[in-house]
Order: C-alpha cells, then structure tokens, then sequence
C-alpha cells in the first residue's frame, strides 16, 4: 500500500534535498506551492540550480508537464497552440491546445519576465482564474502550479500584474564557502545521471493533488491566537511600506495550511510563517521581511527545540567543522595571505558562524567557540601560530 499522499510529498522534498544542496528553503516552498495549488517564481543569478531544481520537481510528480524558454520575440502559439487549420477552414478560430501550456498540470516559464505583452495578457486569466479562451470558447484548464524563473525582479510597471500572479517570490544564490566541497561532490553525482539519461521514478500523481484540492477545506482551519499572531505580522508588513493586499493575505493562509500538511499536521502554526519572508516586492523587502518574521519564528523554535526548523542548513556539524578546520589551517600555515585571501576565510568563518546558530545540537555550541577564537585572533596581527 502507497504511504500517505504527505509522506510521499517529504519523500519528494528529501529527493530533492539530496540532490541540491543547500536550497532546503526553496524545496519547502515548493511543495507548498505545489499543494496549494498557487505559483511561485525563483530568482537569482545563472547558474544557481533554478531551472534544475524545477525540472527534477516535475520528474518526481507525474503530471502533463510543460516548459518553455520566453523572449521578447515568443508568439502566443508557441505556448497556447497554433491555430487549427481543419476548423479555420470551416470558419471555426481555435488553438490545437494538445501537449501545450492549456492542457498541462505543472508548468516552468524560464524568463518569464522577458515575454511580450500578447503572451503576459493571455497568462493573466489562466494564472489567475485557471482559465483560457480560445475561438470564443472558455476553456478550463488543469493547471496545479506555474514555476517561473528569472535572473532578476521585473521593474517595468507594465509587468507588475503577472509579478502580482506570483504568490511566493524566492531567491536561489550562489551557495555559501562551506558547502563547496559537498557542492563538487554532488555535482559530479549529478552530470553522471544526466551523461547515463537516469530520471527520478514519480512518487506523486498529479490526480493525488487535485483531489487533495477537492478535500483541502479541512485544512484551512486556524486558531484564534494563530490569525492573531498573524493580523499583527500583516499590519507590521504594511507599515513598513511591503504591500501585501487582502486578497494577497487570504491565498496566504492557503499556504500555511499546505505547510502544515506537508507536516502531517491538522492546523498550521507559527512555524509556518517562514513563507513571510517570501513575499516581497523587491530585494530591498526581503531584508525588512526577515527583520520582522525571523524573530518570532526564533522565539517558537526556542520554545519547541524538538521542531526541525524549516530551511535549516542541509549540512551537518562534521562537515561544517571540517570547513573550520580547513581555515585554520590557510591562515596559520605560515603562508602570507593577501587582503582578498585573509577576507575570504573570515567571510567564509562568519558564514559559518550563521549556519551553526541554526543547528541545536550540543556540539555546534563547541565549533561557535572556536570559530570565534579564530575570528578574534584573526584580528590580531601575528597571533596565528597560538592557534
């Protein structure tokens, strides 16, 4: 007998896990975006596993999946279908939809913010109401999720409304110091499944998560002191000047509610407002953003230390000390280090510093102190030999 659809979707998180490394953040919201039935879009620079990490979502959950690279120069009929000769010829305008973004279930728009504006006003109405019109016939489609990606925000006001379709807006970066050795090692992994043509077996059907839409109301239940909590995050957002909409606040709670699920839990809690932080406007919001949901989501982890924080580093207290041992021995080799160099090893031990502080066990406690040992006779010229 299969587990239950939400074990199945932490399998579909570990798998991904296990292939990206440091990205468990992104993996969650995901999820979430795909149980919710809501769209998200990733952002960062090239070559920071964006595309990658979409693609191997769509293997791991069989589903009509539909990808497309958007230019400036891309026609509507490269996404929705080209028009059908036989009905044109008996007066009749329809698209042949078969295989194109109207009949799929989960979708990846690379560049989505470089389309033009026949293609933008024709995915506001399916994005939005699930919907497409075609000959002057309505057509509802069976889209779960949209996945965007782009190497930057949209600041042209005229994208501002597909932007708005994007619920959750995540940043992928380039992967800390400290993980650039598991990164190698993953990657080699990773080009060898892709030189052999391996694909990850499914381990969700997209009809799973369309019944589980059928059935979600039972999720959206919240607690008095929750939407409290809430209201007071919401009007604290908006004070410091992130638009968050009403409509915006109430497909919030959908994603809260499929946060908890993912957990196995019946209502979502304050551990579930780490996707807060994942709605800005612009890259300046996401700072005020974690100024603002960090702490109380600190606060509930201080108070349930058996909870595994959500996005907690994906790597463990022996790799990272391995990484601080690796330091040491660059800064008190007695090799001269240039300003660049010296900068880079104390980046990279404050990076580490980071990491720890989310980790509880007992000896991630002992690496904080010797990291700070390091930074502070880092600091001290010719005290590196004490080391």
């Amino acid at each position: 007998m299969a587990a239950p659809l939400h074990q199945r979707l932490r399998q579909v998180a570990e798998a991904l896990r296990s292939q990206f490394i440091g990205k468990d953040e992104i993996i969650r919201l995901m999820c979430v975006a795909v149980v919710a039935g809501e769209h998200c879009v990733l952002l960062g620079p090239p070559g920071t596993a964006k595309s990658a990490l979409i693609r191997t979502l769509s293997q791991l959950v069989e589903a009509d999946y539909f990808e497309y690279l958007l230019t400036r120069f891309t026609e509507p009929n490269e996404l929705f279908g080209p028009v059908d000769i036989e009905a044109f010829r008996k007066g009749e305008y329809r698209r042949n939809t078969a295989g194109m973004l109207p009949e799929a279930q989960i979708v990846f728009l690379d560049e989505i913010f470089k389309s033009n504006s026949a293609i933008l006003n024709a995915l506001l109405t399916l994005l939005n109401e699930r919907k497409f019109v075609s000959g002057g016939v309505t057509v509802e489609c069976p889209l779960i999720s949209v996945f965007g990606a782009s190497n930057e925000v949209p600041t042209d006001e005229a994208l501002g409304a597909i932007f708005d379709r994007f619920l959750l807006r995540v940043q992928s970066d380039n992967l800390d110091a400290y993980h650039f050795n598991e990164l190698l090692l993953r990657g080699i992994d990773w080009e060898v499944k892709q030189l052999k043509g391996a694909k990850p077996q499914p381990l969700v059907k997209a009809s799973e998560l369309i019944e589980l839409r059928q059935t979600f109301g039972k999720q959206m239940t919240f607690s008095d002191e929750f939407l409290s909590t809430y209201k007071g995050l919401v009007f604290q957002i908006r004070a410091e000047g992130v638009s968050v909409s009403d409509r915006r606040t109430i497909k919030l709670l959908k994603l809260f509610a499929a946060s908890a699920y993912l957990d196995g839990r019946s209502q979502a809690d304050t551990s579930d407002f780490f996707i807060l932080k994942h709605i800005w406007n612009n890259h300046d919001q996401a700072a005020l953003l974690d100024a603002i949901v960090q702490p109380v989501l600190d606060a509930f982890y201080r108070e349930h230390p058996e909870r595994r924080r959500v996005g907690a580093v994906g790597v463990g207290v022996e790799a990272l000390e391995a990484e601080v041992d690796r330091i040491r021995q660059v800064i008190t080799g007695g090799a001269a280090l240039g300003d660049v160099q010296l900068f880079s090893q104390l980046k990279a031990l404050g990076e580490i510093k980071s990491a720890l502080s989310t980790i509880t066990d007992e000896r991630a406690r002992k690496l904080e102190g010797r990291v700070d040992q390091l930074l502070e006779a880092s600091f001290q010229s010719g005290r590196f030999a004490q080391l």
